[in-house]
């Protein structure tokens, strides 16, 4: 049997309650670790300590996952007062990670934060609250509560074909989204890939690498597969035959 694809995933360190303990703990959503095995890769979660970056040559493919806020003063702002959950030791850990995974070639894919941390690093900036912006509270409705928001991709796109027409148009209908964030100023390099109707970018992709996609939503809620599916395929290492003689 073929070795299966590793597939990195980052997580959050945060106060957490199980069985009869409460501590703190390296943790992300079982949705991460189940959508990247169903698709055929190894999940192996990356926690924000020592150094992750050097994991990369060791990794076939990276997820960086949701999270909390990214300090504002990375990309040269003050905080909103909105603006929460910040993380130092993480934003540390992943814009390292970041920075070792496209200088590799890496196959990587962003889902919330991970799309605001690919952003920054690239220069871009972000808005700091949509409600001030969008006028709405549709992509953050409740705490702990997903918005089912649609989003519009862009025709041609590596998106689009992932999602081979989204059902017979370019509309994913009922993405599910929980972010109070986005990207204001595009980073270098990046591409939109996707929007909501309120004009939110949803998704990017970096040109000229080999598989770099970014999405604002949430993918592993839900049973699409696709996304997940395209990164480990990306990550699979190419196929050597041998050599007849």
């Amino acid at each position: 049997m073929p070795d299966l694809p590793v597939i990195g995933i980052t997580c959050y360190v945060e106060p957490a309650r199980y069985t009869v303990w409460e501590t703190p703990a390296a943790l992300l959503p079982y949705d991460y670790v189940e959508q990247v095995a169903r698709a055929g890769g190894q999940p192996v979660i990356l926690p924000p300590i020592g150094d992750p970056a050097a994991t990369v040559d060791r990794l076939d493919g990276l997820i960086l996952a949701g999270g909390g806020d990214i300090d504002p003063a990375r990309y040269g702002e003050p905080p909103h007062p909105a603006t929460g959950y910040i993380r130092d030791f993480r934003d540390d850990a992943e814009f390292a990670l970041v920075a070792a995974a496209l200088d590799r070639g890496l196959p990587l894919l962003g889902i919330c934060r991970g799309m605001q941390v690919l952003n920054v690093a690239l220069g871009g900036t972000l808005c700091q609250h949509l409600p001030d912006t969008a006028g709405h509270t549709g992509h953050a409705p409740a705490p702990g509560r997903y918005g089912r928001l649609p989003v519009r991709l862009t025709p041609g796109s590596r998106l689009a074909k992932i999602y081979d027409g989204a059902c017979g148009g370019e509309t994913l209908p009922e993405s599910a989204h929980y972010h109070h964030q986005a990207i204001d100023v595009l980073g270098e390099g990046l591409a939109v890939t996707a929007r909501a109707e309120d004009g939110v970018i949803e998704a990017v992709e970096l040109d000229g690498h080999p598989f770099c996609l970014a999405v604002q939503w949430h993918p592993e809620v839900g049973e699409d597969n696709r996304l997940f599916a395209a990164l480990v395929e990306a990550a699979r290492p190419p196929v050597e035959f041998a050599s007849p003689c």
